[in-house]
């Protein structure tokens, strides 16, 4: 399957950026469907499920630095790191974000400067207990990032993304292939709950620097 090459110009619709900037303002949060054209989910889907086959998926820690432990009773996925130039699936998908932190910016002000990005695995079963993005020594990533890779994802396959968004509400995002949502990193607590198939995703980070 051919993808456009990573130069290809790309990015969301006028209406699609004043909608998530609108949300980000208001509540903190916003949730987008098929941000992602089809045959790109399909690829970063496969590309991430080669990588656990291959072993480069690597169980995911809590904590950062010298101080990060694995706690498989409080997160369960695997996760690989992008780079620049890993394939051109990934670079597409970096070109997309990348247009997304320059919306941010020009209409929120925020300052961001760096994306940074994992495919993240869970297994059934697996599960991240409720947490928040922003490390409390560390205060650099502002707003938080996940695209899902799961084409025809059924809600009671589980898995669903639970934002608390204040003390007695809660919100449920099924984890549907091509959906967004993104939310502010220090101000939205959340988990994800468990699945009964491999749920696979792309998280990011939007991050101003040190």
């Amino acid at each position: 399957m051919l993808l456009e090459p990573p130069h290809a110009q790309v990015g969301f619709s006028d209406a699609l950026q004043s909608q998530i900037c609108n949300d980000l303002e208001t509540q903190g949060w916003s949730q987008q469907d098929f941000s992602l054209p089809d045959e790109l989910i399909i690829t970063l889907a496969a590309e991430c499920r080669q990588m656990s086959v291959d072993g480069t998926l690597k169980s995911a820690g809590i904590g950062r630095a010298e101080g990060q432990v694995l706690r498989q009773d409080i997160r369960g996925d695997q996760i690989a790191w992008l780079k620049a130039g890993q394939s051109i699936a990934c670079d597409r998908y970096l070109q997309i974000m990348e247009s997304v932190r320059q919306m941010l910016n020009r209409t929120l002000y925020l300052g961001l400067e760096e994306y940074e990005s994992h495919f993240a695995m869970y297994s059934p079963g697996a599960y991240y207990l409720k947490h928040l993005d922003r490390f409390r020594d560390d205060d650099c990533r502002i707003v938080s990032a996940v695209i899902y890779l799961n084409p025809d994802w059924q809600p009671e396959q589980g898995g669903a993304l639970r934002l608390h968004l204040d003390e007695n509400h809660m919100e449920d995002i099924t984890p549907l292939g091509g959906r967004l949502v993104l939310f502010m990193s220090a101000d939205m607590p959340h988990e994800v709950l468990p699945a009964t198939h491999d749920r696979i995703s792309l998280a990011g980070w939007f991050r101003r620097r040190v």
